[in-house]
């Protein structure tokens, strides 16, 4: 025997099941107490048996009805756990990505590269670049307001974190034109170690110490000459004669403008520039944009 049983039949027969009262399973449905009789009764005709066994008192399951119960709980939860995956993909794929940055990611055009390998696979996805302030080295993820988000290690908390690098690029010194070491063509940074540096504000944290390279300090404090969280604030530092500042070498022509100079330095590791995503964050649409920059580092590395 074929039956041709709906979603709505198995859940009005659930209801009435679980509740033993057609007035109540009515009410839970948003139906009216006679539609209610009705479609069970049309259900009880599909069966060939009573599902119910009813008096003017009291609704039992009947032996059938006992039988179906859980089939119909399973076939109703494994529907309901369906429709949510689907509306996650729907959402997911109708979702705008976003993604942060506390420094343009140019870097040989790894970015268009990005996009179009990324679009290429989500054409229905959209992509919103969102600039963040130096003083949040997760550039937005640690308050959920980026998906994503290009940054520079190290991180704070770096287990709650996965990234991939984009770009591993020595660390440059700027100084004013005028500065006496800007005449060397290479900087060792045992030279640097009493000079003012420029500084992240202090909630950079770990990054704040390695654009500072207090790994390569043996313990010896930086000398702060001023904070600063924007490239347009460190521009304005440098020429005031504030200090002096470490950068990544494709950082450098933000900064070197009118009376300031970029130097090679020597003693100090090169810094890394990664895309970064929650590490508990498994949406389809962040891995296809992690796949799209794996892909593109690596055709641009």
């Amino acid at each position: 025997m074929v039956m041709d049983v709906h979603g709505r039949d198995l859940r009005y027969f659930a209801a009435v099941a679980e509740e033993l009262h057609f007035t109540r399973a009515a009410e839970r449905l948003y139906v009216s107490q006679p539609a209610l009789s009705k479609q069970i009764r049309a259900l009880e005709r599909q069966v060939g048996a009573r599902l119910f066994d009813r008096d003017r008192r009291d609704v039992h399951l009947s032996e059938v009805g006992a039988a179906l119960l859980p089939h119909a709980q399973r076939i109703l939860a494994e529907w309901e756990a369906a429709q949510e995956a689907v509306a996650r993909v729907v959402a997911d794929r109708e979702a705008v990505l976003v993604v942060g940055m506390s420094t343009s990611p140019g870097r040989g055009g790894v970015l268009p590269a990005i996009r179009s390998r990324f679009t290429a696979a989500r054409p229905d996805a959209r992509i919103r670049l969102r600039q963040v302030p130096w003083d949040d080295p997760t550039a937005g993820l640690a308050d959920g307001t980026c998906d994503t988000a290009f940054v520079w290690l190290p991180l704070p908390d770096p287990d709650r974190y996965r990234w991939v690098v984009v770009a591993e690029e020595p660390r440059l010194v700027a100084m004013p034109d005028t500065h006496p070491l800007a005449v060397r063509e290479i900087v060792d940074f045992t030279d640097l170690m009493d000079e003012p540096f420029l500084a992240l504000p202090d909630s950079a944290g770990p990054l704040r110490d390695h654009w500072l390279a207090d790994d390569a300090r043996d313990g010896k404090p930086a000398l702060i000459g001023a904070e600063v969280a924007s490239a347009e604030e460190t521009y304005e530092a440098l020429v005031a004669g504030l200090g002096v500042v470490l950068l990544a070498t494709g950082n450098a022509p933000l900064i070197s403008l009118g009376g300031v100079v970029t130097r090679a330095v020597k003693g100090i590791s090169p810094s890394r520039f990664v895309l970064a995503w929650r590490a508990d964050d498994r949406r389809p649409l962040v891995r296809d944009y992690i796949r799209a920059c794996e892909q593109a580092a690596g055709a641009t590395g």
